[in-house]
């Protein structure tokens, strides 16, 4: 049984609007207006910005298999992608073009790859929760998705939309699992939809939070600096974050905003960037103390400082990385609840 594109927009997270076309269905993580700043922005935002990063679906269905077509394209600087199938809340399957690579070492300039891909598996009898993960590194065009012949399909939606706004290290950079990348799995905590606006290489960017595009989500994560340092200068990251953390309390002041300041980073210690890598989240702590919706994590030990936990070996935590960083990162949380209003924590 093959699903109507309709029938797959109402079982998607994580896009802000869903395209159908004639000939596949593309999720658009970011609004049309969002989309439009990074396309006049710079190329490569913009081909960022269409990634598939906080794409899954999930629904509750009797079928005994699942198989899909895509087409997948450059969404990142990477080449390789993963969809993960969880069948009730278990991880099952990954569909991937790296199986059987070398992924030993640095396996970020990897090359492998894109174009179109058929996917299947079989799934156990009886009625069960499935959910697909995208991949957080490429663009994807879904051009089917089949289910067993008189399966049921029935949408979950999560109780909370979470919007998580970042860097190369938020879009996914480089879990080679989607489901791995902290953001999923601190939206999953937190019982959430992600929506996923991450973009590699960026900075504190106050266009993009300058309006609410029509989102009304409980919770926000912020986690910029680390570009910031290495980019630009002191003074210019102080003017853009100050006057992003206070576009984004405006434009959703009801949300609980959670700032999670740069995780360590090899060459922290180079003396051409903008000053001293500790004291840019320092400056973010200090400019949260004064936005009334908003608590600052320093994120600064979260992923020990061990060369083998990320992929480039340097600053993208690996899918191991990435297990220190939300191990951490929920104690953190856990820790500082006396800080946050209690509403949005489990």
């Amino acid at each position: 049984m093959i699903l109507e594109y309709s029938r797959i927009a109402d079982i998607a997270l994580g896009a802000h609007n869903v395209e159908i076309k004639k000939d596949g269905v593309v999720f658009h993580r970011l609004s049309p207006r969002q989309e439009l700043l990074y396309k006049e922005r710079t190329s490569s935002f913009y081909e960022k910005a269409r990634s598939s990063s906080g794409i899954v679906l999930r629904f509750r269905t009797d079928s005994e298999s699942i198989a899909f077509k895509v087409r997948v394209a450059r969404g990142s600087s990477r080449k390789y992608f993963s969809f993960d199938l969880f069948v009730n809340g278990t991880f099952k399957k990954s569909f991937n073009n790296f199986e059987g690579a070398d992924l030993s070492g640095d396996y970020t300039k990897i090359q492998l790859p894109l174009g179109e891909f058929s996917f299947g598996a079989d799934l156990e009898k009886g009625e069960k929760e499935v959910a697909l993960y995208f991949p957080w590194s490429v663009r994807v065009t879904l051009a089917e998705l089949s289910l067993s012949d008189g399966a049921f399909v029935v949408p979950i939606k999560p109780e909370r939309k979470m919007l998580m706004l970042g860097d190369s290290i938020t879009q996914g950079y480089d879990a080679l699992y989607p489901s791995r990348k902290y953001s999923t799995r601190l939206a999953e905590y937190f019982s959430a939809e992600e929506r996923n606006l991450a973009i590699g290489a960026e900075l504190f960017f106050p266009p993009l939070v300058s309006e609410s595009d029509g989102e009304e989500p409980d919770i926000i994560t912020v986690a910029y600096g680390t570009n910031d340092w290495f980019f630009g200068t002191l003074a210019e990251f102080k003017g853009n974050c100050k006057a992003f953390f206070e576009a984004l309390s405006k434009s959703y002041p009801e949300a609980e905003i959670i700032a999670l300041t740069p995780i360590w980073r090899k060459d922290m210690n180079d003396t051409d960037k903008a000053g001293d890598f500790r004291e840019i989240g320092e400056y973010i702590k200090a400019v949260i103390k004064t936005i009334p919706n908003a608590k600052a994590v320093d994120c600064f030990d979260l992923v020990p400082r061990d060369t083998a936990l990320f992929a480039d070996l340097m600053l993208h935590p690996n899918d191991q990385g990435f297990d220190h960083y939300i191990e951490n990162l929920l104690k953190s949380i856990k820790t500082a609840e006396s800080e946050f209003s209690g509403a949005i924590l489990v």
